[in-house]
């Protein structure tokens, strides 16, 4: 096993989803290095001869589609911050409330595109395809612009606000009805003095599978929950063959994912990241591109004048 899949499996059985990284594990994330390049055209020569690139996106890289991230100072969807509804024990509380937040962001993101950052990924995939070379997304958006945009090779390690799955048979299923249920046509106002709609249980989405019923939750990784192994198993192939990788929009605090990036840096491979702004992890990697990920990565991801297309 290498050595990205014993610190990786390591963590995942020692940290949930959502965690963030401790004050000493954040001083080994802060050991100096040399200051990374911001030199554009040093960056554009690794990307040339970059045979398997890996792209790590986190909400950043969608902040410029007007996407709600319910995190931080006035991150709040009526009186709550989504770290109090997406957790199992929410749900299991008030799964009306926790259907009405979800009903919210899913009727947002119907109306929200993808900015050319995601366009830029996309587009760079199918033209590095015709060239022999792969790219793939590695993300913890549940929000599916870079599907939207058109991006193939994606690894969703949050899950996706358009999947569900069922609570009694785990059936999980894609869904893009809207609204997703009847009763809750309207609902899910954000402003504070909105009152909850206490939807029966029974009139909340219900699976579909022959004779089940059951109730559906989210098809997403919940504050408290462990990443699906078998999408962190395929994240860690393809960090191993990865001979490049970009680090998109993500602060790169938060566990599992903020380990990725830093392991790919510790074995020699090129790392570029692209932020509003340094994280903790800034200093371990080759690059760094501050300001807006729409701005900063369709110049980054540009055909480069060494390509050959036929």
């Amino acid at each position: 096993m290498c050595l990205f899949q014993f610190t990786a499996r390591r963590l995942v059985a020692q940290a949930h989803c959502g965690l963030k990284a401790s004050s000493s594990k954040k001083q080994k994330f802060c050991l100096e290095m040399a200051r990374p390049s911001s030199n554009m055209a040093d960056f554009r020569e690794v990307f040339a001869k970059a045979k398997h690139i890996a792209i790590i996106t986190g909400a950043g890289v969608s902040a410029e589609s007007g996407v709600p991230t319910f995190r931080g100072a006035g991150g709040f969807w009526r009186k709550w911050q989504a770290q109090e509804l997406a957790t199992p024990g929410a749900f299991a509380r008030n799964p009306s409330r926790v259907w009405e937040f979800y009903h919210y962001r899913r009727e947002v993101m119907l109306s929200k595109h993808p900015n050319p950052a995601h366009i830029a990924i996309a587009e760079c995939e199918r033209r590095l395809s015709k060239q022999g070379r792969s790219v793939v997304v590695i993300t913890q958006n549940i929000d599916e612009l870079h599907r939207k945009a058109g991006t193939r090779h994606l690894l969703e390690i949050h899950g996706s606000l358009f999947k569900t799955r069922c609570t009694s048979c785990g059936n999980v299923a894609a869904n893009y009805k809207s609204p997703i249920c009847p009763a809750l046509a309207g609902k899910g106002a954000p402003d504070p003095d909105t009152e909850d709609a206490a939807i029966p249980v029974e009139e909340l989405p219900q699976c579909e599978e022959d004779g089940c019923n059951g109730l559906l939750r989210p098809h997403v990784v919940w504050f408290g929950e462990a990443l699906d192994p078998g999408v962190l198993t395929a994240v860690e192939k393809e960090l191993d063959i990865c001979d490049l990788c970009l680090v998109v929009g993500t602060s790169s605090v938060v566990y599992p994912a903020a380990m990725f990036a830093p392991q790919v840096s510790a074995r020699g491979v090129p790392v570029a990241e692209f932020n509003m702004e340094q994280t903790p992890a800034t200093n371990r990697f080759r690059f760094h591109f501050p300001g807006p990920c729409g701005t900063t990565l369709p110049p980054a991801l540009a055909r480069h004048e060494t390509e050959i297309i036929s």
